[in-house]
């Protein structure tokens, strides 16, 4: 049996420690990286919605890196959006960004209605390199 390790990223166990959950759990070889947001250091959501993607992109990759773990080595992503008709271009361009060239992980979006002030989630999970 995996033994199940809690990864905080530096700076922000205040954050998932008031919220009562865990911002990735190792098991085995893999990451499962819970939803980031684009919150600031005091959790509360930046205000503009590219700047806000930005943001929950470089949480996760703090959260990647406290698990040993960076973009390359995702190999699923699922994504929330309060209004995707009109923010998937925004997210289309910064993902564009970050995951510049093939092989891309699979990616699933998926629209919501609610996401306690925020307007866009990113989850994923990642093999830890050997």
């Amino acid at each position: 049996m995996s033994i199940r390790d809690a990864v905080f990223p530096t700076g922000r166990q205040d954050l998932y420690t008031a919220h009562a959950y865990s911002a990735a759990i190792r098991s085995g070889d893999l990451l499962f990286v819970s939803g980031q947001v684009g919150s600031r250091e005091d959790g509360s959501p930046e205000p503009d919605f590219e700047a806000q993607v930005r943001r929950a992109f470089d949480n996760l990759q703090a959260t990647l890196k406290a698990g040993g773990c960076g973009l390359d080595d995702i190999v699923d992503v699922t994504s929330f959006h309060t209004d995707p008709e009109n923010q998937f271009g925004t997210v289309l361009t910064v993902k564009g960004e970050v995951f510049p060239a093939a092989p891309y992980p699979n990616w699933t979006a998926i629209g919501v209605n609610w996401l306690a002030g925020f307007d866009f989630e990113i989850k994923v999970i990642a093999r830890i390199p050997a």
